[in-house]
Parts: structure tokens; sequence; C-alpha cells
């Protein structure tokens, strides 16, 4: 379980996160939403100690995130940020094997391997294995990423804006290996992200961000409303159902 308290962050005389609290949810696909700085990269920056908070404090299993060994805590939460930018000439591979760096200290042994086999599998990546980063697509690298997220073998894993300027196909098999992850493997999932019918079809879970704070969390269903994504953004939202699946309609 990751719970945080009274989180204040603040850029010079900016409050970026302002007193916020919250327990989330194991076992869940949760997204976190808001307009442009709302603070939801910031506080899943904290979360993962990548950032440090001016006030507050964040648990991970009940334990504060300060008293987590690095090694330890590279053991049960892993992260990926929206630039992922590497400076050398990699395989995909290579990249996925980089996720059992905290197990292995880059000496990867038989397990390693097939840990980083079923991470490559996972994201369908078997293809492009022996391939170079440089060589492929936008998309095709960032499932690269999430592949050696993935090889990391964390409990909780946090994705901030992973869908940021994919096509459609990449964005579609993306959250769905993500729902596979919670379902099958039993992880909890938190992403950043922006596309509000992404959130309502896959998210389980919803935590609504606005001017650094969380004004709204719920399950799916009780988010995605009219008058909730009215106070989140701003702006009229109709929600319609299609099948069974909620579509949000925002462009008029």
């Amino acid at each position: 379980m990751i719970s945080f308290n009274g989180l204040v962050k603040k850029y010079h005389e900016k409050i970026v996160l302002n007193n916020v609290s919250l327990e989330l949810p194991d076992n869940k696909l949760i997204a976190f939403i808001g307009s442009n700085g709302a603070g939801k990269s910031t506080l899943i920056s904290i979360i993962s100690r990548i950032l440090p908070q001016d006030e507050g404090r964040v648990y991970i299993e009940n334990k504060e995130i300060g008293l987590w060994k690095n090694k330890d805590l590279a053991k049960k939460i892993s992260i990926l940020k929206q630039s992922n930018f590497l400076n050398v000439r990699i395989t995909v591979r290579e990249l996925v094997g980089f996720g059992r760096f905290p197990y292995s200290g880059g000496k990867l042994n038989i397990n390693d391997q097939k840990i980083v086999d079923e991470a490559i599998n996972y994201m369908g990546l078997e293809k492009f294995e022996n391939r170079y980063l440089d060589e492929l697509s936008g998309g095709e690298r960032q499932m690269a990423f999430i592949a050696m997220t993935i090889a990391q073998d964390t409990k909780y894993i946090l994705l901030d804006e992973p869908l940021n300027n994919l096509d459609m196909n990449h964005s579609t098999k993306i959250m769905r290996t993500l729902q596979k992850l919670v379902e099958e493997k039993h992880k909890t999932v938190i992403v950043v992200i922006h596309d509000i019918n992404f959130v309502s079809n896959y998210a389980d879970y919803i935590v609504a961000m606005k001017d650094g704070e969380i004004i709204s969390h719920g399950t799916t269903i009780e988010i995605i409303k009219k008058n909730v994504l009215k106070e989140i953004y701003d702006i009229d939202i109709e929600v319609v159902n299609v099948e069974g699946n909620y579509i949000c309609l925002y462009y008029k």
C-alpha cells in the first residue's frame, strides 16, 4: 500500500502541492488526471523518492519512504518518467536488462535472463529485441522502456504520461498491457495520463488533481461524471455509454 500525508512542495514561492494526503488502493490501475500544472508529475516523483517534499510523509507498505534503503526500494517501486533519453546505442534486450540492476548489479544470471525474456514477451517485442533503440519508432521505444520497468519486477509501477505522442495502436497496446499487469501479476500501476477516454475505459481508480490539490478520487464510475469532470477541467464534458464503455465528448 502507498499512502502520503500532508505533502507540500514549493518551487521558490509557487506552491506545486498543497497539503496532499491519500491512501491508494492496492492491485489497481490508478490514473492521476488533471490539467497541466495540477501537480500530478510532481506527486509521483515524490512518491518514488526522485524528488524531495518540503513537508509531509510518504509511506510504502507502512514504512516511511526515507527509511528504505535504495536497493530495497528499487525492488519495491519503479518509475518511468516522461523523457527517456539515453546517450548510448543499445539494443532493446540490453535496455530491458537494465531493469534487473537492483538484483544483478549489472551481471545478469540465468534467472535474470529469464525475467528479461518474459518482459520482452509481455510487451510483444520479440522481433525487436536485438534491434537498436534508435532504429525503432517512438511507440516501439516506449514499449521497450515499459518492458524494462516490468523486468524490474516491483509491486508498484509508476508511469508518467506513458502515452505521450503515441498513436492509437501503441496507446491501446500499452493500456491493455497495464491492465494485464494488474490482473495477472497483481501489480499496482499508477499512470499520469491526459486522454480521459483511455482513463475511463482502462483505469480502475482515479485521482483528480487541480492547482496542487486532490479534488476528487474514487472508482472510475464515480469520477467519470459530467459534474465531476466539470470541476476538474472547467469545461463541459458529456459522458455517453457506448456498449458498456464510457466515452467523454469534449470537442464541441
